[in-house]
């Protein structure tokens, strides 16, 4: 049992070393790096002091073991993630391009984590669980899909608040059917952490205000709209509030949403103002990106307050 839970792949990230690399061309990668989004929210939550745990599986294999020994140095309650003797841990190539953004070549849904199913969820995990955190990444195949909406079912039955980071990736999102398994989820959702362009994308409507307001009035009560080096805006039914980046050489941009959210919901679980949680989060987002490495620039709540008193004594 935990209180902040979340579900999906666990995998190495493997990163191309120069700048506008490509697939279809031999060149130089790095890695192997513990990974997977919501391997990444669960680090950092835990990180931050929260009793966190990943529903998941992995291979018996070096690139299992590399995750699991991340998970649990860092505070994650591991007992959840299945160790598959025949299958592999799953893997992402990553390349960069010029303009910033990244292209994904993933080995998830025939991986270990391919296998997650419903099997997976009991029901005493969400006893005590505050929050159950859903990335849309984790859609990869019915089966996780069915687990997600299991726990789902299960975290609504205890009273947890649901959180969801749609986290669009187009090489996860190949049709319709995927998108509107994200707009399902995003409808039954308590907390929305989103990409700015990602609510446009899933409720179809181009005003960022009226597409929060949609939602505030489906039953949302926390809307964060994430936008990189801009910063972020929180939408509650009483409160708009907007916080500017925290400055930083940035280094590698993975993982920085999800080092926002796990920050974002340990703090709101361990009973901190929503505009203190939501200050923490951007900075641990921007940490996020110093390091090369999906986790590496994880960071504890101690050296947050300790650069958020930085920024206040400026």
């Amino acid at each position: 049992m935990a209180e902040i839970i979340t579900i999906g792949e666990i995998l190495v990230e493997v990163m191309a070393k120069e700048i506008g690399q490509k697939f279809d061309e031999t060149g130089e990668f790095i890695g192997p790096f513990p990974s997977g989004a919501p391997a990444i929210f669960i680090d950092q939550a835990a990180k931050c002091g929260s009793d966190s745990m990943i529903i998941s599986a992995v291979g018996k294999d070096g690139f299992g073991e590399i995750n699991l020994l991340r998970l649990q140095r860092s505070g994650v309650n591991i007992s959840r993630i299945k160790q598959l003797k025949n299958e592999t841990t799953g893997v992402a190539f990553v390349t960069y391009q010029n303009n910033g953004d990244r292209d994904f070549l993933y080995h998830i849904s025939n991986a270990a984590c391919g296998f997650i199913n419903e099997g997976y969820i009991e029901e005493i995990d969400f006893k005590n669980c505050t929050y159950f955190h859903i990335m849309g990444s984790s859609i990869y195949n019915d089966d996780v899909y069915r687990a997600i909406l299991k726990g789902i079912e299960f975290a609504k039955k205890y009273g947890s608040k649901l959180s969801f980071d749609p986290n669009v990736r187009k090489e996860i999102v190949t049709d319709i059917q995927k998108r509107n398994r994200l707009v399902e989820i995003l409808l039954l959702s308590d907390i929305i952490l989103a990409g700015e362009n990602e609510l446009f994308y899933l409720t179809d409507i181009k005003d960022e205000v009226e597409s929060v307001n949609y939602l505030l009035n489906k039953g949302a009560e926390i809307i964060i709209i994430k936008r990189g080096n801009r910063g972020a805006t929180l939408y509650s039914t009483d409160l708009t509030m907007n916080v500017d980046a925290y400055k930083v050489e940035e280094i590698d941009p993975t993982g920085a949403g999800d080092c926002f959210g796990g920050t974002f919901l340990s703090c709101l679980n361990q009973g901190f103002d929503i505009r203190d949680a939501f200050e923490l989060a951007s900075i641990a987002g921007a940490q996020a990106v110093t390091k090369k490495g999906p986790m590496e620039g994880n960071t504890t709540l101690q050296e947050l307050n300790l650069i958020n008193k930085q920024i206040l004594n400026q």
